[in-house]
């Protein structure tokens, strides 16, 4: 911001500058003396060859002087001709003097002149026009300072601060044409934030009683577990009766254990799978202008073949960001464990559904891990070595079928596509 004023600053001082140029030299024009044109037609006349005919002379060398005529006295010289020499010319002063040839007239000779008062009335429209042009530059600069850069110089901090976690402070909403919008959507991004850290924070609450519930709740069962297993180990028991009935209570507190853990991974299920899908339409054009928006320059950079088959712009049923989610899934999977040569989405219709199938070049799973690819925290072997938590695909499947969709994966015959089914 301050170096944008810099900017403006510096246009209006060099004005100033070339302004107070133009007045200096028209004050100095002005100290001119005006007869300084009358020399230079002394000196042409003066040069003038004396004789019957008349030699327009070489005016380079002249400053004021910017053309001499000649009407020559005849007797028969038309009328015209006298109209043409008495004109007057725009900007040009004139000065007439006879021509003689020792006593004899033989015509009149015309000075065209441009005075001092013309040069200084063109210096002044320079003048005029110069500051009607630096008054347009200055507002136009204005008017992108005061409507995109101070806006924006007021949003620079704003992300910063989201990043931070400082919520609460609310950005003023804003008319302006440019960054209007955009105000209100980083104000809804800042509530969805702050709704979601306040749920956040209720749900860690929660999880955690019932994490110290279930600690509390399990020891019970375990303790007992671990009586019998002692007096199993020390041969406490003398029938073999007393020692089925031990190995029964283990088991029964074995069952009950096993029934807080699943307690306690639906619980988790239940926070991670919370995630709004809206039931709506949207255009198969509109999904994928988002998607080779987000990947075609990606791919380029990564010198794989992204590519968009053709395809018939229809509505689809589903929520179009949580569709883009799931294609997003698919592809970043694809960047990741593919070979990097080729990404392929292609259409098609089948039973009065549109499906979209994503395939990308690779190594494939083996066939007992390609029966768990939707499962969650599952990861394959050729994922080991990479980022990941093995519930991108889980999320996908979760997705699909809560638009009535579905999602299905394939063998190819370099690779392997993911299917997306919309009803």
């Amino acid at each position: 911001m301050k170096n944008f004023d810099k900017i403006i600053a510096v246009i209006i001082g060099g004005y100033l500058v070339i302004a107070l140029g133009l007045l200096v030299l028209i004050e100095g024009r002005n100290n001119i003396p005006n007869s300084e044109y009358k020399v230079e037609i002394n000196r042409i006349y003066a040069g003038l060859v004396e004789g019957k005919t008349f030699a327009k002379p070489d005016l380079a060398a002249y400053r004021y002087i910017d053309s001499v005529q000649f009407l020559p006295e005849e007797p028969y010289t038309r009328k015209n001709d006298i109209n043409d020499f008495y004109k007057s010319l725009n900007g040009l002063e004139y000065e007439i003097r006879p021509w003689y040839d020792g006593d004899q007239l033989l015509g009149y000779l015309r000075f065209n002149y441009v005075s001092i008062d013309d040069w200084n009335s063109i210096l002044l429209k320079v003048e005029v026009a110069l500051f009607i042009f630096i008054i347009i530059i200055v507002a136009l600069l204005l008017y992108i300072r005061n409507t995109i850069l101070k806006p924006f110089n007021r949003l620079s901090d704003m992300p910063y601060e989201l990043s931070k976690g400082n919520l609460k402070e609310d950005l003023k909403e804003s008319k302006n044409r440019y960054f209007g919008k955009f105000i209100w959507g980083i104000n809804v991004l800042r509530e969805n934030l702050n709704h979601h850290k306040v749920k956040e924070l209720k749900l860690e609450k929660e999880k955690k009683l019932l994490l110290l519930s279930i600690s509390h709740d399990i020891k019970t069962p375990l303790n007992t577990i671990k009586l019998y297993a002692k007096a199993i180990e020390k041969e406490v028991y003398e029938t073999k009766e007393k020692k089925i009935l031990a190995a029964k209570q283990i088991q029964e507190k074995s069952l009950e254990i096993d029934n807080f853990v699943k307690e306690i991974i639906k619980a988790s299920s239940e926070d991670l799978l919370n995630i709004e899908v809206k039931k709506g339409e949207f255009y198969l054009k509109d999904l994928m202008d988002k998607v080779i928006t987000t990947y075609r320059e990606k791919s380029q950079l990564k010198m794989i073949d992204f590519i968009v088959e053709d395809y018939h712009n229809k509505i689809i049923k589903g929520d179009l960001d949580r569709t883009l989610e799931v294609i997003e899934n698919i592809i970043e999977n694809a960047f990741k464990y593919g070979d990097g040569k080729t990404i392929r989405i292609s259409f098609f219709e089948e039973d009065y559904c549109q499906l979209i199938k994503i395939f990308n070049s690779g190594e494939t799973v083996s066939q007992n891990e390609f029966n768990h690819i939707f499962d969650s925290f599952y990861r394959a072997s050729n994922g080991k070595d990479k980022e990941g938590n093995g519930l991108g695909l889980y999320i996908c499947k979760y997705i699909m079928e809560k638009m009535d969709g579905e999602i299905f994966a394939m063998y190819e015959e370099e690779g392997m596509s993911f299917t997306l089914v919309f009803r």
